[in-house]
């Protein structure tokens, strides 16, 4: 599993553990799963469809990094599967599945609740849903390592996932809302946290240090 930790908040940054030996990240058909943390982390909730919008499953953020519910994998897209040990290039175009409902990370021209950006939900069925799930990875360099600060830009609307702050009430109080920027402002920078990684033609290897 691996948690994206926002780029811009350089004050929390000793919440990251300890360096893995390998420093690029891998697309994973099966192991490579984690959350989302926008100072929180980006979850799918159990029960939370939107009420108003597309009445998807809604994509919140919470406080909890190590919850089952918070864990994404990464995926190549529909037609094109990803290999095992393929290191993530800038720019390549991937899926967020996530594990627990199989759904995957979505928008579309809705307007978020709150903020009225753009809705981002989770839609599908067991890994799969529709042309609108798919993320372009936007780094510097030639492969997104571990350390590097990302955008991911949706590829069918061209927003960014972001988050700025907007919380949520009864019944998922306090969570806050992930929605679609169109502008690449620091809202939408985002790390490799922690997880499970592999290095090229390596197996799986899992790290879960405690700081």
């Amino acid at each position: 599993m691996f948690a994206l930790f926002p780029g811009h908040r350089h004050d929390a940054a000793a919440a990251l553990h300890a360096p893995l030996p390998a420093s690029l990240l891998a697309l994973l058909p099966l192991a490579l799963f984690g959350s989302l943390w926008p100072g929180s982390d980006a979850r799918d909730p159990d029960a939370s469809a939107y009420g108003s919008g597309s009445g998807q499953q809604s994509v919140t953020g919470v406080d909890a990094a190590d919850d089952a519910n918070s864990y994404w994998q990464v995926r190549g897209k529909a037609k094109a599967p990803c290999v095992r040990g393929t290191p993530v290039k800038c720019g390549q175009q991937v899926r967020l599945t996530h594990m627990k409902t199989g759904r995957n990370l979505h928008s579309h021209h809705f307007s978020s609740p709150l903020s009225n950006h753009q809705e981002v939900s989770a839609f599908g069925e067991r890994g799969e849903g529709d042309d609108l799930d798919v993320w372009a990875v936007q780094c510097d360099g030639d492969f997104w390592e571990r350390d590097d600060s990302v955008r991911l830009k949706h590829v069918g609307t061209d927003v960014f996932l972001s988050v700025t702050g907007e919380t949520y009430g009864h019944p998922i109080r306090g969570q806050r809302e992930v929605h679609g920027m169109s502008s690449p402002g620091n809202n939408g920078l985002w790390r490799a946290m922690e997880g499970v990684f592999i290095q090229p033609s390596l197996e799986p290897m899992g790290r879960h240090d405690e700081l």
